[in-house]
């Protein structure tokens, strides 16, 4: 990257160490070979020919977003004034905001007679503050597309470039001044470069995870396999698979699997989304998208699908395709998808924190008791918490889901009980496939599996178990009780059960 001297694009999720690459680059090209030995870095640090050179880092992730255009407009120019600074660089009086970056580097330039690197972190985090305010996104993306800009008219001065950000969808409409960008970001070369590989984990970790085993009292090769489970599955490029590193590292250092990733942030901004778009988490488990769908994303966030949307920031990742120039859409991990399910939980279902606890005990209490009753009664108060607004939305169409129709009530409250499962942290899959069809929902509580199938009224809960039975849905587990639901459609509540 460095020898070729393009403009590069790198978009990754949060806590994917963005940050962590553009420090590197930082310390690279101002020639601080102490902190690369033993690297392949340091060689390059060690050519005849090299000579460090001025940085220009701007970090977007510090622009003030909450106060209107004029404050953010002057918060992009005091971190230009912090980089002159640090750099020891006047810039020329009463700059504006489309010209501040250019002044920047050519009076940066001037002073150290030599071409600058240039590094931009979280490009996109100013525009990206507006998703749901379509007028806001395009006036900011208008101020930052001037603000950039002055990359091309100063490239004369630019050894190196190096861009990241969060979203593909807005470099489209910022940088189209920029028409020799190289776009890395999918690219297989570059599929590793940040995230942990699982050979990293073994190389670098194993003496950590040893302990971890022995504390956790569980064997070296059931804590890798949960691990795998519950941390790996990220992939941007199709091929190589990534464990998230902040969730990895906390993990390693608290020794408990919770979900890390998901609480650094988003997490109201992502629950609002789920609920102005009455999203499921179900809904996205298996689409296929065509490589349009990652190579050319809409311009703008606020008008992109929401799939688009959940892929770019890092919640659903790429899995092969069933045919040809195509992928399939999945959650990454049980950290994230157990995240998803519950932020649908406590929002879409309009739960607050304490109610959400209340039903994650009760939940938890009828499962280990093995009580019917009271599983039904949790999963009734849970289905008496979706917004009779979504039920009449979502009854006004035909559901056709991983090729067959359903109902779209039975849909709505399989998908909501599947969320509330996964959001209250117990193991549990959805349309598990048996050489005779599909299992509702199966739960796993590591004594017992709970084998489930749930119908609509007319049909009765007695049908729902007989259709367990005659298609075999629960011999993978010998333990298991077998369950069969039949929801009221004008009540929304479980009416009858059968086990």
């Amino acid at each position: 990257m460095i020898d070729s001297g393009n403009i590069y694009f790198f978009v990754r999720p949060r806590r994917f160490g963005k940050s962590l690459t553009c420090s590197t680059f930082e310390a690279l090209f101002q020639g601080r070979k102490e902190l690369f030995k033993g690297l392949y870095a340091e060689e390059y640090l060690s050519r005849p020919d090299f000579k460090p050179c001025p940085v220009i880092r701007l970090d977007m992730s510090g622009v003030a977003t909450c106060e209107g255009l004029d404050t953010l407009k002057k918060s992009i120019l005091g971190i230009i004034n912090s980089v002159a600074e640090r750099l020891n660089v006047e810039l020329r009086e009463g700059l504006l905001i489309a010209n501040a970056l250019g002044n920047l580097i050519e009076r940066t330039y001037l002073k150290y007679g030599e071409r600058i690197a240039l590094v931009v972190d979280e490009y996109d985090c100013p525009y990206t503050s507006f998703f749901n305010k379509p007028d806001m996104a395009e006036a900011v993306r208008g101020i930052l597309r001037d603000f950039y800009k002055q990359i091309k008219t100063s490239e004369q001065y630019l050894r190196f470039i190096f861009i990241t950000g969060i979203t593909k969808t807005a470099k489209m409409g910022v940088f189209s001044a920029l028409n020799n960008i190289t776009d890395i970001s999918v690219d297989e070369h570059y599929g590793e470069m940040c995230g942990l590989t699982e050979t990293e984990l073994y190389t670098y970790f194993t003496p950590h995870l040893e302990a971890v085993a022995q504390k956790m009292e569980m064997s070296f090769e059931d804590l890798m396999t949960k691990i795998k489970h519950y941390y790996n599955g990220f992939c941007f490029d199709g091929k190589h698979y990534l464990y998230n590193p902040y969730s990895f590292l906390l993990f390693l250092g608290q020794k408990r699997f919770l979900n890390y990733w998901i609480s650094t942030g988003t997490s109201k901004f992502l629950a609002d989304y789920l609920k102005e778009k009455k999203l499921t988490v179900e809904q996205f488990k298996g689409m296929q998208v065509h490589e349009d769908f990652i190579f050319n994303p809409p311009a703008e966030i606020e008008i992109a699908p929401p799939e688009s949307f959940l892929y770019q920031s890092g919640y659903l990742s790429l899995r092969p395709g069933t045919r040809k120039w195509f992928y399939t859409l999945d959650y990454p991990n049980t950290e994230v998808l157990n995240s998803m399910s519950s932020l649908l939980t406590q929002n879409l279902l309009c739960t607050q924190n304490e109610s959400e606890n209340h039903y994650r005990n009760d939940l938890f209490y009828a499962l280990e008791k093995e009580s019917i009753e009271d599983l039904v009664e949790a999963f009734n108060r849970l289905l008496a918490s979706i917004p009779h607004n979504d039920f009449d939305g979502a009854a006004k169409q035909d559901i056709k889901h991983k090729g067959y129709k359903m109902t779209a009530q039975e849909w709505l409250c399989r998908s909501c009980l599947l969320a509330f499962l996964r959001g209250c942290g117990v193991f549990v899959s959805g349309e598990v496939q048996t050489n005779r069809g599909r299992a509702d929902l199966v739960i796993e509580t590591g004594e017992r599996h709970f084998v489930i199938e749930i119908k609509m009224l007319p049909q009765t809960a007695k049908q729902a178990l007989q259709q367990i039975i005659d298609n075999n849905y629960a011999a993978p587990y010998p333990n298991a009780k077998i369950l069969g639901l039949a929801i009221d459609g004008e009540k929304r509540q479980i009416t009858e059960w059968a086990v």
